[in-house]
């Protein structure tokens, strides 16, 4: 950080924050960011203290939600509280500060409602199957998701821009790489690697390079497996 600015980044920064620090100083990317004043960095301090108090209030709210939901519910309410609570882990992945305590409270409830679904499907040996594939797949996501990058880019409001998110990958450690790579099919992945390649040039770092070098590895993966 420069001498002039008085105020420290986040150690647990939000999505703001995040993709502030990522266009800081980038020349990979299209729109970064040459400097900075304090200004600039409360100001996204303060979108994501804004995101993390709302959320904390949607969150009490689903939990009283839950809490209160009859026996007897429905299918439609119990499905629809099912997905508000997925919705929110995923939120919850792209906040500021800890948010592990959160994410347990909200798979635990998850948990709950799916105890109630599970007892709706009995005797029903394909809605069971279908049940525990379900299952899976959402603790795959979910473990995706503890990677703040997917976080970023799968958020509805995703700051991540179409023409930013080659030079985001090219900066991102390894872990964040690999698990963000999950997220695109082949003819996507074919395109990152491209627009990849042509940032990166003659000028690439060694860092760099092994990231494209992942990239590429990923996408003849995946392609192997669609055949």
């Amino acid at each position: 950080m420069k001498a002039s600015n008085a105020i420290p980044f986040s150690q647990r920064p939000g999505r703001h924050e995040r993709h502030f620090r990522r266009r800081l100083d980038n020349p990979l990317m299209p729109r970064p960011l040459r400097g900075y004043s304090d200004k600039d960095l409360l100001e996204v301090q303060r979108l994501d203290h804004e995101e993390l108090v709302a959320f904390i209030e949607e969150l009490k709210q689903l939990v009283v939600r839950a809490i209160e939901l009859p026996p007897n519910a429905d299918s439609e309410t119990v499905l629809g509280l099912k997905g508000q609570l997925e919705r929110a882990y995923a939120t919850s992945a792209a906040l500021a500060d800890e948010q592990s305590a959160h994410q347990a409270a909200l798979a635990e409830l998850i948990e709950v409602i799916m105890r109630v679904v599970r007892r709706h499907a009995e005797g029903d040996s394909l809605a069971a199957a279908e049940l525990a594939q379900e299952d899976a797949a959402r603790r795959v996501h979910f473990s995706l998701l503890q990677q703040p990058l997917v976080a970023d880019l799968l958020h509805p409001h995703s700051l991540i821009q179409a023409d930013e998110l080659a030079a985001v990958l090219l900066a991102e450690p390894e872990p964040g790489l690999l698990a963000a790579l999950e997220l695109f099919d082949p003819v996507q992945l074919g395109e990152i690697l491209r627009q990849a390649d042509a940032l990166l040039g003659q000028g690439a770092s060694q860092a760099q390079q092994a990231r494209l070098q992942r990239i590429q590895q990923w996408l003849e993966t995946c392609t192997k497996a669609s055949t």
